[in-house]
């Protein structure tokens, strides 16, 4: 373990608490009176807060990082948002000590000299408690529910989340031993690691499914084989009684540090685990590092020590100046700040090595730096050994181990020579200090690397033997050998490669290369040599000859193969690479370093784990094949192939006449039968009846049949078969068959396939050579039970375009479903629908594909009414909205109108469904404003567009005027604004209206012109200047209801500014139309008004006020006004009188007595569908002629309706047609 300063900052003041943000982003600092925000990433000081009058002692920030907060020796604790904004500040009656956030309902929990604190967001108020004696620290339990507090007079209380004390520790030093620092531990793994302590002794040493914890010492009596040292190896004894606690109580454990220099831990219910740890300083702070598995401790020895979370002091993080206040770990991260008495901040990153060694399939690696982990990478055991103090290195070789730490080195042995035994026992102990770069453990030595010099120790630590070599030693590895005579293997930095033994003083070169040694490794037969070296080059010598074989690129670490001395592998840019012999490499994807490989497995380290990787060996046993190299194949097969891969070793080595290893295959498959063997060597020599013979006696007749079919000699198959079994004739008529098919005679086939009662076979030759008669003689011989191959044949019929016979077989197997698809699929539609007329659970299989046929073809209201026969309303709703779409992009406003209306009426049929009747409403009506709009803007667009006007300028100006007033919010898609005001400008112009025109001119300057517009415009705004700034009157539309003149530019849209009554539009001129909307009397229906209005009350006869008068051959009118007009008489007219300046809409409600007043010619009624309500309009000039189209009700003038209709034999609106009689 290292520490890495990353960045260190200095203040004037005392830095006496920090504090990070939860996301680790920003670092709280309490310097004097004064918080310091820190950008952990670069030491920036991002911001300086104020708010407190004196020294501030701590900070503290809660787990949801929404606020932190602070205390200080002026009496107040502040609470700060993660904005860095004051929000709250409470008292208490001393200075505050330490503050802490519960971490699950972030309750905070504040200290004093003299009393206690809780305060929550929630409750908006502190609660407070009395102390006996000064409180100097707290700290919560993971879950929230109870709070430690460390006091002065050396009392550890505990108490629950309302403050009250639960659990009171009373320490032997008392007030001559303060607690000054405590904190509980993040991790629940300290549960499973005190249980395992207290089980260990009855439990066994192999454990597959978890970790076995055994001490690094045992007791000699039991387990060491010299008596030595036995006090000081006993393991720690456990109270039984701690089998009693609960389950909770094990899951928190409290670190209380002290200034009577110790460390102890305590669990929730106050019992304490071991015993107190001697410090030597007096310590100031103590954190938890990562997830609890170590504990960081700073205090007056200047410095921040790293301990294990059992009290192990491991190292030195970083050394200061003065004392250590404070000390705390980055959240989810290994990185830790120190904050000192003299205003130093520094920032470290801890960086931990990986201690480990590898021998074959055992490796032993370092956990939690103070245990060691011996697994099997084959049977994914593990052991596990506490040593208690730092592991330095790590050492194995065979049944020893060795362990390497502060003060000694420890050697273990196997209990048994059994190569799965993981139990480990210590066999010797040097106690000495060694300070060594590499660690070798052998049969009876220890081997220690000093930079270039190598060091034979024996066990009992007396030095045997030394060896100083020309370079540093880049790398060392046993390479086995006699018990006490091992060979080493040793890489220098010069490149130079040495075989070393442990019992001779003289090293022997083996080569010498240009290039560092970075990885070594010798084949199991010590023939050849492989090297990586610092260029990633893996380099392969012959050790005799000292010949380069070959090398490859891109290599970080190489191993031979144990247990064949051809192949190694080798890693690096995230592939492993196996090469077998001289054969190119076989490459696939692997992450990490290759350290071994034995027969099939290859054990690979990536980051900190170790893996054993399964690796086929098919690869390089074809290479091997395609040499007709069997015996090398063979070798490589016995680490590890498929079972394919065997046979097809055997089939190999049966065509080369290698029958040596293809018994040996047969062997390997459990295959003893000599017979069955003897006949393959026949059969491969041509010996074939020799070999059927051999077959037959083995009890493998069926291995003859194949293999005179696989021959063709179909005739002596039969032979071979007699008249046993007609099956195994029908089968060999089938094999005959499928050779005439290879050989290309189909016909021939058909008709063997047919004798042997493949069916399927016979229509599949029959359909792809398009033989449609064979396929009809087939289909109708078949019983209708045989339901496949007559779905073939059908099959086939559909695909050599021949529905009727399709049809035909269909019925004959009564697969209904698959008949309309045929007739969807064959367009055939009056037979569809014949048979949806018998059979209604086909209409949707009918009707959809038929509207969706009918839409394809552009036949839309054809599609729409399949589409609802089909009761797919979502879909003719779809499809209406994607032609719309494409008609307003293409500018075809006309059929996107008529669109718009159609999807209207779709809506509203929907509407009926009460579930869907609010959504469905408001698109009636939004599709039914856009069709209007739509429908006037065809219009304009037309004027602008094209060269040729269509309509009059009357027309255009008012069509201009309803999309203005209709455009009050968006515009829709398509809709130019500029079009319509540039056609409004000119047609007030040219109609008188000036002033309109003015302003049309005016709002166009605001506008993106077009280029083409641009001179008209600009030449129209400076005429318009010359013209009077008045409209014509003969212009402004008047309203029929209140006789209201109105101006052409209304600012309320399209009603009326003194009565709101809504202008009803001609839908071809646009004019205001003189129809008044009437609602009904409360109480009154639809076909009672019908009824009433029909029942036409008689009426005074309208008589003439002018008389003639003739004389004297002169005619004279005279205006008689003594003759009442028959209006003032009229009930509904009464109806329409109105205050002027109303601003809200007064419909006019009539009564039965003013339905029966009314003429049926006089009123128009829109009778709309339900869930809609009918709308009753009355005509106010009864001689002007007003048509409304039945089916869209949009109103006409009777003249302009009639050669609309001649014009285009339908409305021009909805389309209707003329001799449609539907509404």
């Amino acid at each position: 373990m290292r520490a890495v300063l990353t960045w260190r900052d200095k203040v004037e003041q005392c830095v006496y608490d920090l504090a990070f943000k939860p996301d680790g982003a920003q670092l709280i600092v309490a310097a004097g009176s004064r918080l310091l925000v820190y950008d952990t990433s670069d030491g920036t000081l991002l911001q300086p807060l104020k708010g407190h009058k004196d020294t501030v002692y701590c900070v503290a920030y809660a787990k949801d990082g929404k606020r932190f907060a602070s205390g200080s020796a002026d009496k107040s604790v502040i609470i700060w948002t993660s904005k860095l904004e004051g929000i709250l500040k409470y008292t208490h009656n001393d200075s505050i000590q330490c503050v802490s956030y519960n971490p699950v309902t972030h309750q905070l929990a504040s200290c004093s000299s003299s009393d206690i604190g809780l305060w929550s967001p929630e409750q908006k108020s502190v609660s407070k408690h009395k102390s006996s004696s000064k409180i100097t620290c707290c700290s919560w339990t993971n879950d929230g529910q109870y709070l430690a507090l460390g006091m002065f007079n050396g009392v550890v209380s505990i108490r629950n989340k309302n403050g009250e004390e639960k659990v009171k520790i009373e320490r032997p030093g008392g007030s001559l031993s303060p607690i000054w620092s405590i904190s509980w531990n993040p991790s629940s793994r300290w549960e499973n690691f005190w249980m395992n302590i207290e089980i260990e002794d009855s439990e066994e040493a192999i454990v597959s499914s978890y970790f076995q914890e055994i001490p690094s010492t045992l007791k000699s009596a039991v387990y060491s084989s010299q008596g030595s040292g036995a006090e000081e190896d006993e393991p720690e004894e456990e109270d039984d009684s701690a089998g009693d606690d609960s389950l909770e109580e094990r899951n928190d454990i409290l670190a209380v540090a002290d200034w009577g220099q110790k460390l102890s831990f305590y669990q929730l219910s106050g019992k304490q685990i071991g015993k107190d740890h001697s410090l030597n300083f007096d310590p100031c702070c103590i954190s938890y590092f990562t997830k609890g598995e170590y504990i960081l401790l700073g205090g007056s020895d200047k410095q921040v020590s790293l301990f294990t979370k059992d009290g192990v002091r491991l190292g030195a993080v970083g050394e200061q100046t003065s004392w250590v206040w404070t000390c705390k770990v980055k959240p989810d991260s290994n990185y830790v700040v120190v904050g000192c008495q003299d205003g130093t901040i520094s920032f470290y990153q801890l960086i931990f090595s990986t201690v480990h060694g590898l021998y074959k399939d055992r490796y032993a690696y370092r956990d939690s730096m103070t245990d060691v982990i011996v697994q099997h990478l084959i049977t994914e055991q593990k052991v596990r050994i506490k040593c208690k103090e730092l592991v330095k290195k790590i050492a194995i070789y065979k049944n020893r181990l060795a362990i390497q730490l502060p003060e000694k080195i420890l050697i273990y042995e196997l209990y048994s020579e059994d190569s799965l035994d993981m139990r480990y026992r210590v066999k010797e102990k040097i106690a000495r200090k060694f300070e060594c770069n590499l660690l070798v453990v052998c049969a009876d030595h220890i081997i220690l690397c000093q930079e270039r010099r190598l060091q034979c120790l024996s066990f009992s630590g007396e030095k045997e033997r030394e060896w100083q070599m020309e370079s540093l030693i880049r790398y060392i590895k046993v390479i086995g050998g006699p018990p006490g005579r091992e060979g080493l293997l040793v890489g220098l930095k010069n490149g130079q490669i040495l075989k070393i033994f442990v019992d001779n003083l003289f090293a022997i070169v083996l080569l010498k290369q240009a290039t560092a040694v970075r990885c070594l490794d010798m084949s199991a037969s010590r023939n050849k040599l492989a090297v990586v070296d610092e260029n990633d080059m893996c380099l392969v010598y012959d050790i005799h000859t000292k010949e380069l074989l070959f090398q490859e690129p891109n290599a970080n670490s190489v191993a031979w193969n144990t247990q064949c001395e051809d192949m190694l592998c080798f890693s690096g840019g995230g592939y492993l690479n196996i090469k077998a012999s001289t054969f190119p490499v076989h490459q696939q994807k692997l992450q990490g370093f290759v350290v071994g490989y034995n027969g099939s497995k290859i054990f690979c380290l990536h980051v900190f784990s170790m893996s054993a990787v399964e690796v086929p060996q098919s690869a390089p046993m074809y290479q091997y094949l395609d040499r007709k190299m069997f015996r090398e194949a063979y070798q490589i097969a016995c680490l590890g192939v498929t079972d394919t891969d065997w046979r097809e070793l055997a089939m190999e080595a049966l065509e080369g006449l290698e029958f040596e290893t293809a018994k040996k295959e047969r062997k390997k498959r459990g295959e003893t039968n000599n017979d069955l063997f003897l006949a393959d060597v026949f059969s491969y020599q041509g010996k074939f009846h020799e070999a059927a013979k051999l077959y037959k006696k083995s009890g493998h007749e069926n291995l003859a049949l194949d293999m005179y079919t696989e021959l063709r000699m179909f005739e002596y198959a039969k032979d071979f078969l007699g008249s046993e079994d007609p099956k195994e004739t029908k089968m060999l008529i089938a094999k005959q068959a499928d050779w005439a098919r290879n050989i290309n005679e189909p016909k021939a086939a058909v008709e063997m396939y047919i004798s042997a009662g493949e069916h399927c076979k016979a229509i599949e030759i029959s359909g792809d050579h398009g033989w449609v008669d064979m396929l009809i003689d087939i289909a109708r011989k078949l019983d209708k039970a045989e339901r496949e191959p007559l779905l073939m044949c059908a099959h086939f019929f559909k695909k050599l375009d021949n529905p009727g016979y399709a049809a035909e077989t269909y019925l004959k197997i009564g697969d209904l479903k698959s008949l309309v698809q045929l007739h969807v699929e064959t367009q055939r539609w009056d037979e569809a629908f014949a048979l949806g007329e018998k059979h209604p659970e086909f209409k949707d299989d009918i009707y959809v594909p038929y509207a969706q046929w009918l839409a394809e073809n552009d036949r839309f209201e054809e599609a729409q009414k399949a589409f609802h026969k089909a009761g797919r309303q979502g879909e003719a709703v779809r499809v209406l909205e994607q032609l719309t779409h494409n008609a307003v992009v293409e500018s075809r406003f006309s059929d996107a109108a008529y669109y718009y209306w159609m999807l209207s009426m779709q809506c509203l049929d929907i509407a009926q469904d009460p579930a869907q009747k609010e959504v469905m409403l408001g698109k009636f009506h939004h599709f039914q404003h856009l069709a209007e709009l739509y429908h006037g803007y065809h219009a304009i667009h037309r004027y602008v567009e094209e060269p040729f006007s269509f309509h009059l300028p009357e027309t255009l100006f008012n069509i201009s005027r309803f999309l203005l007033h209709s455009l009050t919010k968006d515009t829709p898609l398509g809709i130019s604004k500029v079009n319509t005001l540039f056609t409004l400008a000119k047609q007030s112009k040219a109609l008188g209206a000036y002033k309109l025109a003015r302003h049309a001119y005016d709002k166009l300057q605001g506008l993106q012109i077009p280029a083409r517009f641009q001179k008209s415009i600009e030449l129209g705004s400076l005429t318009i200047r010359s013209k009077p700034f008045h409209d014509s009157e003969e212009l402004v539309p008047l309203c029929y209801r209140c006789s209201t003149n109105n101006p052409l530019l209304n600012n309320l849209g399209n009603v009326c500014i003194n009565c709101r009554q809504p202008f009803v539009f001609s839908a071809s001129s646009y004019e205001v139309l003189h129809l008044v909307e009437f609602c009904l009397e409360e109480g009154i229906t639809d076909e009672e008004a019908v009824s009433l209005i029909d029942l036409e009350a008689p009426r005074l006869k309208r008589e003439n006020k002018w008389q003639e008068i003739t004389s004297n051959n002169a005619q004279t009118l005279r205006l008689d006004e003594s003759m009442d007009s028959v209006g003032e008489d009229d009930p509904f007219t009464a109806k329409l009188s109105f205050e002027q300046g109303g601003s809200e809409f007064v419909p006019v409600v009539v009564s039965r007595s003013v339905l029966r007043s009314m003429s049926r010619r006089d009123v128009l009624i829109k009778r709309w569908p339900p869930p809609l309500q009918w709308q009753y309009f009355r005509s106010l000039l009864p001689d002007a002629s007003i048509t409304m189209c039945p089916s869209c009700f949009q109103m006409f003038h009777s003249e302009d309706y009639e050669l609309l209709l001649l014009q285009h034999t339908c409305c021009p609106y909805c389309r209707r047609r003329v001799d449609d009689p539907s509404p």
